[in-house]
């Protein structure tokens, strides 16, 4: 539509081949374990995703249990759900030093502690610190691997993977809103929340099957497609090809950082060899200093990198495409979540309690969604679809219904506006792909975290925001109004840059063959 593949870096022709040099294709890349990859993604979105889709169960008891205002009580469920996805930035900082296995890990024993010490909450302001910062962290912690992982593991079918994988939110929604309804019944919800929490540390599981790929198999997935892209995308701008050089970011940088790495390392080997004649205790001391030496070299390794990725000369900020989507990313999670709050009242307005009990909107959206995720991944994955105008069309559709559902008045106009929204709000399922064919699946962790934090922003204020509108004007139709129109500024951001890039590019190329 508005940028072609070669515009953000998209991979083109058979990727088996690099120049004249066959390789052999790595049968975990598309296949094998990147399968189980999928199921342990799917696994955490169950378990988290779906989890805070269920908070207005316990939002309902909390509301009981300590007599505070719905307003101050809501800032629970927001606060994790914000949380989550705000820290990513962060996170990519222990997925740089620890691997993806070692952050899921933490992240779900964080988590189900959080749930199990909420079980003994006081006071909402208890909550607020063992629900809302300690499992709404341990729960960025699993997320934001669950997603980088797919994208290693991943190349031709990345955005059918992803797709598959994020559908656990809907399945999740279902799921976890049907368990946590049974366990406030039966157990009450202070024992739900601690069942809850011993079903959470089944996301260390999860992340135990996020088996890393190893060096080799990341270099051959960088070549192919780096080859690729020298053949296909070079009318990229300078700046964009600064950050989507498929992993080497800062590349001198990090050369002279890994020198110095060895250098040090082998000085503790050096060490090692010259004192093995000595006695076993000091033999220790040798193997814990060497043992605390590579860990050094891996923490410096892994901060390097989040921060030339942030702060460095060429970090992810200099691409100005990518920056388009970090405003987009602010304006787009609200308007996926305000339907979510007024719908109730549209019913109530219009009468419509009966067919909504039959069939609720709220469910057309979250079913249809399900689809429209993979529906969405299998269409970009097919090789004349660019990812990137799927992605675009699904957004215009989105902000379009944004805009009229509030115009609709009958239970048939609303059912049908509700499922268009579910479907092409299925573009999540993308934003990975759109992410790492960016800045590279080397840098997909930080950069990805950059955009999840800015859609925790607008899921953290974008409700209370939408409530004030409502408070002010008493009518929904301005916060669709207003979120619609903001929406559309990221989408225009979204057009603009890439248009602004193709043609500096051709001036640029215009000048070097004048040279």
């Amino acid at each position: 539509m508005y940028a072609s593949r070669e515009d953000i870096g998209y991979d083109f022709g058979d990727d088996s081949k690099v120049g004249s040099k066959p390789i052999k294709p790595n049968p975990n890349i598309d296949g094998g374990w990147a399968w189980m990859i999928v199921l342990s993604s799917f696994l955490v979105h169950i378990l988290i995703m779906g989890s805070q889709m269920a908070l207005g169960i316990l939002n309902m008891e909390w509301l009981e249990e300590f007599n505070q205002s719905r307003g101050l009580t809501a800032w629970v469920s927001s606060l994790s759900m914000g949380i989550t996805l705000i820290v990513g930035p962060f996170i990519g900082l222990f997925i740089s030093m620890c691997g993806c296995r070692t952050t899921a890990i933490i992240g779900g024993i964080l988590n189900a502690l959080g749930w199990t010490l909420s079980a003994y909450a006081s006071n909402v302001h208890y909550l607020f610190l063992t629900f809302g910062l300690t499992a709404g962290i341990g729960s960025g912690m699993v997320y934001l691997p669950a997603v980088v992982m797919v994208g290693q593991y991943f190349q031709k079918r990345r955005a059918l993977a992803q797709g598959l994988s994020t559908t656990g939110t809907g399945f999740g929604a279902f799921l976890m809103t049907a368990l946590l309804k049974y366990l406030c019944t039966e157990f009450g919800w202070r024992n739900a929340m601690f069942i809850q929490g011993a079903i959470s540390l089944n996301l260390c599981v999860c992340g135990a099957l996020m088996r890393p790929l190893s060096p080799k198999e990341l270099r051959e997935k960088y070549v192919v497609r780096h080859a690729s892209e020298e053949n296909q995308a070079k009318a990229l701008s300078h700046s964009t090809e600064t950050i989507k050089s498929n992993g080497v970011l800062g590349e001198e940088p990090e050369k002279k950082e890994e020198a110095a790495n060895e250098e040090v390392l082998g000085s503790v080997q050096h060490i090692e060899i010259g004192g093995k004649s000595g006695s076993g205790r000091s033999m220790y001391g040798l193997r814990l200093f060497k043992t605390v030496s590579q860990l050094t070299v891996t923490v410096r390794k892994g901060f390097a990198l989040w921060y030339s990725s942030y702060f460095g000369a060429a970090s992810l900020f200099t691409n100005r495409v990518f920056v388009a989507f970090i405003i987009w990313a602010l304006f787009a999670y609200s308007s996926f979540v305000i339907p979510f709050i007024h719908l109730p009242e549209i019913v109530k307005q219009y009468n419509l309690f009966r067919q909504d009990n039959v069939f609720p909107l709220t469910s057309i959206i979250a079913i249809v969604h399900i689809f429209g995720k993979v529906i969405l991944g299998i269409i970009s994955d097919l090789p004349c679809i660019s990812t990137w105008n799927v992605f675009l069309m699904a957004n215009f559709t989105l902000v379009t219904c944004i805009l009229t559902l509030p115009l609709m008045q009958t239970y048939i106009g609303l059912a049908v506006v509700c499922a268009l929204i579910g479907f092409s709000s299925g573009y999540f399922s993308l934003m990975p792909v759109v992410t790492e064919d960016l800045v590279g699946t080397k840098h997909l962790a930080n950069a990805y975290g950059i955009i999840i934090c800015a859609n925790g922003i607008s899921a953290l204020f974008g409700p209370p925001f939408a409530g004030w509108i409502y408070d002010i004007t008493q009518k929904y139709d301005f916060s669709f109004y207003i979120a619609g129109l903001l929406y559309m500024v990221g989408i225009i951001f979204l057009l603009i840059q890439p248009c602004i890039q193709k043609k500096q590019s051709r001036e640029k190329s215009t000048e070097e063959a004048q040279v």
